[in-house]
């Protein structure tokens, strides 16, 4: 039984983030303004919890001067993150911007072979390459047919490399905070920074049409505050690997939504580079017995 509910909550957390993009499409505002309310309305959904919690708040307080720069690092990294992915779907289909932003463990991986000088096996560098053949496969269709896809390409290959460092920096405080005492504080970064750069965008939080709020803050309550908190939940009682290749689904997910709910099809090129990069992805997530990733 608590291994159903484990797996229960895992899918139910997949779901919930596949639901992103097509909020997002929904809510057709500025990337930036979207970023900033939803973070604003997944920190305001969680302080209520924050203030009624002794441990969380003590956890906070009890925190070290370095402890909390790496947790502003982490917002900053958040909010890179949804900022640039925002933005892709202004430029490119759904199903390419949920792609490529599923790349973020090749990032991890790089990361961890380039600058902690950590060995890794042949079959990652295979998964690496399926990815990049892949990418070749989805952008070139994008490109061959004009327009500025490729924009939304590239801005979402910079949300994948901001998530990986949202992911790399995390990893280090996760096991020393509570699940709360980590994600408020990260959260309410996130939408500072965003709420100081939208204006410099040109981009308002004022004066939106209805729907903008509406939809951020169903965005804020369905896929953050539940999906990405049962995410982060699973990750207590499961494997990270078992975790990361649970969100594999949500380029699927994501694009069954989009054709359901917008009617938004995706081309040929899109199937066939997304079934070629996710399959890199995977080779790279179960391909490297030497780091443990537990």
């Amino acid at each position: 039984m608590k291994n159903a509910n484990t797996y229960g909550a895992l899918t139910l957390g997949v779901v919930s983030i596949s639901f992103a993009a097509v909020f997002i499409r929904l809510a057709d505002g500025p990337a930036a303004s979207v970023a900033a309310l939803r973070l604003l309305f997944a920190a305001l959904m969680l302080l209520p919890f924050v203030i009624f919690s002794p441990g969380t708040r003590n956890a906070i307080v009890s925190l070290r001067r370095g402890e909390k720069g790496l947790l502003v690092l982490s917002g900053f990294f958040l909010a890179m993150h949804f900022l640039s992915w925002i933005a892709s779907l202004s430029f490119t289909g759904i199903t390419s911007s949920i792609v490529f932003v599923t790349t973020s463990p090749i990032f991890i991986e790089l990361y961890s072979v380039t600058v902690r000088k950590e060995r890794t096996s042949a079959r990652v560098w295979i998964g690496i390459g399926l990815a990049l053949a892949g990418s070749v496969i989805l952008g070139g269709g994008n490109i061959a047919a004009g327009g500025e896809s490729w924009k939304g390409d590239l801005l979402a290959v910079a949300g994948a490399a901001s998530i990986a460092g949202y992911f790399i920096v995390g990893s280090g405080l996760r096991p020393k905070l509570p699940l709360l005492a980590y994600i408020f504080p990260v959260y309410s970064t996130a939408a500072v920074l965003l709420f100081i750069t939208a204006p410099l965008l040109g981009a308002g939080l004022a004066g939106h049409p209805g729907r903008l709020y509406f939809y951020c803050f169903i965005m804020a309550l369905v896929c953050q505050v539940t999906g990405h908190s049962l995410l982060n939940w699973a990750l207590r009682r499961m494997k990270t690997t078992l975790v990361a290749m649970s969100t594999l689904g949500e380029p699927v997910g994501t694009a069954m939504l989009a054709w359901l709910i917008l009617g938004e099809t995706p081309v040929p090129t899109e199937i066939l580079g997304g079934v070629v990069i996710l399959a890199g992805v995977f080779v790279v997530l179960t391909g490297d017995p030497l780091r443990v990733r537990e």
